[in-house]
This record gives C-alpha cells, sequence and structure tokens, in this order.
C-alpha cells in the first residue's frame, strides 16, 4: 500500500528529528518544569559549543562520502596553539592563527588519503584516527600535558569573553551570531554552487563526478579542510566559554558530531544530507544531554542512552536507503 506524501505518517517519517525535538520537550518539561524555565535554556546555549562548528564541518565530509576522526586531534591543538599565541599575538591574532592551523591540519588529512589512495571508510577511519594521535601528541608536547589557562588579565574584556559569555540584546548569545551567519553561508554553499553540489556527487558516485570534470582528489581536500576549519572554529569556542585549552579538550566531540550528522538525516554511505538539518540534530542530541543531567541519569546511563540513539540513527539511515 502506498503511502500518501500528506499524511501524518508521512509527516513523521520525513520530519523525524523536529518530532523528536517537540516529543523531547514536552515530556522533559512534564516531568522537570524547569526544563523550559530561562535559566536552563541560556544554560543550553551556553554548553552548545563547540559542538555545531564540528557537527558542520562533519556534514560536509560525511556527504562526500567519507568519515573524519581527526577532529579530536585537531580541536585539542588548535585550542592549544590558540592559547599559547594570546600573549605574542593578541586575542584576534592567536584566533586567526588558531584557523590558520585548523585548515593546515584539514588539508594535511586531505592530502595524505589522496596521496595514499585511501577510498574505502575503514582505510579512512583507521588514517584520521591516526592523524588525530599525532595532533594531540604534538599538542601534549607543547603544554608538557598540562592544561593551560587564560591569564586574568584577559579575562575582564576581549574578543574571547565576548565569544564565551557575551550577548547581543542580552539574550542572544554573541557566538550564536556568528554561528548561525556562517550556517547560512555554508548552506549557500553547499545548495547553490557547482563545487558544492559537486560534494554531494563525490559523495553518492564518485566515477559519475570523475566524469562530469569535478577533481574528485581535490574535493576530498576540501571537504578536510572545511573540518579543520570548523573544527578550529569551535577550539575557539570552547576556549572562549571554559577559558583553557588542554591537549585532550577535543576528546569525545568525534562521535558526538557524528551522531548528529546522522540524526540530522545526513547518510552515511555519503551523497545526501544537509548542514541545515545536522543542526537539528545537534539541537536533538544537546537537549537529550541537558534533559539526562536535569533528571540526574548516571554517566552510565547517559552514555547507554547516546549509544542506543546512535544505534537507532544507524538502522534509520539504512532504512532510508531501501
Amino acid at each position: 500500500m502506498t503511502e500518501k506524501k500528506n499524511s501524518p505518517v508521512s509527516f513523521i517519517r520525513q520530519n523525524l528529528v523536529l518530532v523528536g525535538i517537540v516529543a523531547l520537550v514536552v515530556v522533559t518539561s512534564i516531568v522537570q518544569p524547569k526544563f523550559l524555565g530561562a535559566t536552563n535554556l541560556t544554560n543550553v546555549m551556553r554548553q552548545l559549543w563547540p559542538l555545531p562548528f564540528v557537527a558542520l564541518g562533519m556534514t560536509f565530509v560525511i556527504i562526500g562520502g567519507f568519515i573524519d576522526l581527526s577532529v579530536v586531534g585537531i580541536i585539542s591543538l588548535c585550542s592549544v596553539i590558540t592559547m599559547y599565541m594570546i600573549n605574542p599575538l593578541g586575542q584576534v591574532g592567536a584566533m586567526l592563527l588558531g584557523i590558520l592551523a585548523g585548515a593546515v591540519l584539514g588539508y594535511l588529512n586531505g592530502f595524505i588519503l589522496t596521496t595514499f589512495g585511501a577510498q574505502i571508510q575503514a582505510e579512512v577511519l583507521f588514517i584520521t584516527y591516526g592523524m588525530s594521535s599525532i595532533y594531540m601528541a604534538v599538542g601534549l608536547l607543547f603544554t608538557n600535558a598540562e592544561t593551560m589557562r587564560i591569564e586574568r588579565s584577559l579575562k575582564p574584556y576581549g574578543i574571547f569573553t565576548e565569544l564565551g559569555s557575551g550577548t547581543i540584546f542580552g539574550i542572544i548569545p554573541t557566538v550564536l551570531v556568528v554561528f548561525l551567519a556562517l550556517l547560512v553561508l555554508m548552506h549557500l554553499f553547499h545548495t547553490r554552487t557547482l563545487v558544492g553540489r559537486s560534494i554531494s556527487l563525490m559523495g553518492g558516485n564518485r566515477e559519475a563526478a570523475f566524469l562530469s570534470g569535478f577533481n574528485v582528489k581535490n574535493g576530498m581536500r576540501l571537504v578536510y579542510t572545511i573540518s579543520g576549519i570548523m573544527s578550529a572554529m569551535g577550539a575557539i569556542s570552547l576556549v572562549a566559554r571554559t577559558t583553557i585549552a588542554s591537549a585532550t579538550i577535543g576528546v569525545g566531540y568525534e562521535t558526538t558530531a557524528i551522531l548528529c550528522v546522522v540524526v540530522g538525516g545526513t547518510t552515511l554511505k555519503g551523497g545526501k544530507g544537509s548542514v541545515l538539518r545536522t543542526m537539528f540534530g545537534v539541537v536533538l542530541i544537546t537537549l537529550l544531554g541537558n534533559c539526562m543531567n536535569m533528571l540526574n541519569l548516571s554517566t552510565y546511563m547517559q552514555t547507554v542512552m547516546r549509544g542506543a540513539v546512535l544505534v537507532v540513527a544507524i538502522w534509520l539511515d539504512n532504512r532510508r536507503e531501501l
């Protein structure tokens, strides 16, 4: 029996993330009324970072047909570089150098993958994992395995304070405005430019992308460069929020970012996906984490819940391909 496009079932299937967000908000607000309070929502918006940046970059990698586990190392090393260079370069200079470092590290990933001829996911998985380990090791050498902190003299003012705790009109976090502007630009790049559309073609059928005149190797380097830049921006937002940096500060964000991308509807097989839908995935996963904290669930149970969500998301991803 054919399912009608305008039926409630069809709407739910096409908008599972939105339905999940609404259901989570309704149920949690009933069980814990403070969930929708201004204090909690403000706290959620502040604790959101750096996940949106990392997930945005990961979306392009997965749409292109690849995976990137090196974001852990890039976030960690870029946080260290940014913090290390604040005194000699100033806050703006340190931020720009951090972003440049992210671009270089991301491009290096793509260059190594194309040089080695990595094509299947297992090869990409292990190579990017290895690169992440290298980046974290460099960070450990920089810091002597210690946590770095912003000097007290810099805390009362400056761009880090503005990104970490600044607001517009006293309500909207400054970093959220910066990210939304970037999100719109990246969405337009993906949907309105030839290169952006070719990334989707590359993820769906590399041979077709090659025959259409698209340089697949350059495309691979591009998506990893984008991921590196986004990871660096995520690192900066994290440093701004916490005022600390370390060679292990990025641990865990790679799996959470992949989870957000898949939950948002981007297929792990590549070729199909949307940066906007990924952000709905970010919202759902962030709200889920906040919900579990408010319900005082143990760390063990929270890990189980996130694992279950990932398994269900992959199952739904496979169902979409049938």
